[in-house]
């Protein structure tokens, strides 16, 4: 899913029913191209570090922690979190697009 080709909810709900919450934390990020992504983590995982491994690395949610049913099936069904997720992404990409540093999300639409 790419932020700069009018990406729909359902786009962004099929990458979240694409993950098991109940395996690993996540973070869902935004590459400098607009690409979208959901990467699992070890359950110690820190958030600097998989920003420090992320060259592309434009903007980022805060860290989906294990367990807590933010990726998986019920997330992907669950429409008004995952266009409030769409809804915070298309904000974040307008203000990251023409910053060096990442942009951290800490909040949804």
């Amino acid at each position: 899913m790419n932020l700069n080709n009018q990406p729909t909810i359902d786009e962004l709900a099929r990458m979240f029913a694409a993950h098991k919450d109940s395996h690993d934390s996540h973070i869902l990020w935004i590459a400098e191209s607009g690409q979208v992504h959901i990467d699992c983590l070890s359950p110690h995982a820190h958030e600097d570090e998989f920003e420090k491994n992320k060259c592309d690395l434009r903007a980022r949610l805060k860290m989906f922690r294990r367990g807590q049913g933010y990726v998986g099936k019920k997330a992907a069904a669950d429409k008004d979190f995952v266009g409030r997720v769409l809804e915070t992404l298309n904000q974040a990409w307008k203000s990251a697009q023409n910053q060096s540093d990442v942009y951290v999300i800490d909040r949804y639409c």
